[in-house]
């Protein structure tokens, strides 16, 4: 499987996607060889057909500097940390996890100003994690999200109403359960994987809070963990499927009443099976609790050190603030995403309809991401934790002490710079 844009809901929830980046080279495309400055843009790989050429094409289209596009396969966040600390990287470039490495290391550029007379037609979620010290370093550029798809029918068959909170989903999944249908699939490791933080939000926790401390250190984050082992030892959860939760084989060929799943995912789901599915954020757990909507975006950065701050800086306002028709055919025309800005999800016509318009509702009203602050040795203690709680059945409690003491140590250390 090459990765897709959905690379940045797993891999920066700590899980690596079965299979490997396609082989290719850095795929350079010049730009509009107009009058203006040389810049380099950089883009990681995305797998969906078209994307390549398209940002190739937008960067034709500007006639202020001649843009080289950069297809970056392998390890981009790295690449990207080895050629900011020369002259020659890359004069704008996506950046999603490194961030705030960046931003301390006075890496990227501010660009408060020039998000700032749009900033409230952005996805709040999405933009929270660009914003440091009350600065914004990063124009997001398109939202992918995760749901839970239901089959309708199979519900209705159960006499199972669809879940709103997850005692509801424990008890539907178990209800749902056959010889030959399990309730939930949440993929092949029971949801080790690509849950994270979002049963965490489910209870109203958070990973992180908003002044900056750990945001789970709550009898309630025990509980709701507690809860998705409950169904892994229940055996309501599908296991060993042929594909994981990113592809919806599963749900379509009626291996499970329920998937957590991508947006990505919803066009298959259609065409396969009409109007028989519908999408939910994951339930809400307990009295303080909420839906929970994981939502990520890649943003576009523009790097300090490039030699042409101001052309670079005026290049991404007119890609990702400007030309909100090709932000919409980045979302839209190469997979299935919602546009960052909130204003192009409520105009796309794919979005307007259907389980589509119910899910750009539940990422725009539930909607969270990783917080700036939570770094890859937090991703790393708390995903490990939450395997060993899942399935092997670790006291959650115990578990999540551990990560809380990880987790508050990164912060000091984070806080110092």
């Amino acid at each position: 499987m090459t990765m897709r844009r959905r690379r940045l809901l797993t891999a920066g929830g700590g899980l690596a996607l079965a299979g490997a980046l396609a082989a290719c080279g850095s795929n350079t495309g010049r730009g509009s060889g107009g009058s203006g400055p040389a810049l380099s843009q950089w883009y990681h790989q995305y797998g969906e057909p078209g994307t390549q050429q398209a940002v190739k094409r937008y960067a034709a289209a500007y006639t202020k500097a001649d843009v080289t596009v950069q297809w970056r396969p392998g390890d981009y966040d790295r690449q990207t940390a080895a050629a900011l600390l020369t002259d020659s990287g890359p004069d704008v470039f996506e950046v999603n996890g490194p961030l705030l490495e960046q931003i301390q290391g006075g890496q990227v550029a501010d660009l408060t100003d020039l998000v700032a007379p749009v900033k409230d037609d952005f996805n709040q979620a999405v933009l929270a994690p660009k914003i440091w010290q009350d600065k914004i370093w990063g124009i997001p550029q398109t939202i992918d999200t995760q749901l839970l798809y239901y089959r309708k029918s199979m519900l209705k068959d159960a006499g199972v109403q669809p879940p709103q909170t997850v005692d509801e989903l424990v008890d539907a999944a178990r209800t749902l359960t056959t010889s030959k249908v399990k309730g939930l699939f949440l993929g092949n490791d029971g949801g080790a994987g690509v849950l994270s933080g979002t049963p965490l939000a489910a209870a109203g926790l958070s990973l992180i809070t908003e002044d900056g401390r750990a945001g789970f250190d709550d009898p309630a984050a025990a509980r709701v963990l507690g809860k998705i082992r409950q169904l892994y030892a229940g055996k309501a959860l599908l296991l060993g499927a042929p594909t994981d939760w990113s592809d919806p084989a599963a749900f379509i060929q009626g291996l499970t009443a329920m998937q957590w799943s991508g947006l990505w995912a919803l066009p298959q789901i259609k065409k396969a099976l009409g109007d028989d599915f519908g999408v939910l954020p994951f339930p809400k757990d307990g009295p303080a609790g909420k839906p929970a909507v994981p939502v990520g975006a890649y943003a576009s950065a523009v790097s300090a050190r490039s030699r042409h701050r101001a052309a670079a800086t005026e290049f991404a306002k007119w890609l990702w603030i400007d030309r909100t028709d090709y932000q919409r055919d980045f979302a839209l025309s190469y997979g299935f995403h919602i546009p960052a800005r909130i204003s192009l999800a409520k105009k796309a016509a794919q979005l307007r309809e259907g389980a589509a318009a119910d899910a750009v509702r539940y990422a725009t009203d539930h909607g969270s991401a990783e917080p700036l602050l939570w770094n890859s040795a937090d991703r790393t203690a708390y995903q490990d934790a939450l395997s060993r709680i899942i399935k092997e059945g670790a006291h959650p409690e115990t578990e999540l002490k551990a990560v809380l003491r990880t987790v508050e140590a990164e912060l000091r250390r984070a806080k110092k710079k």
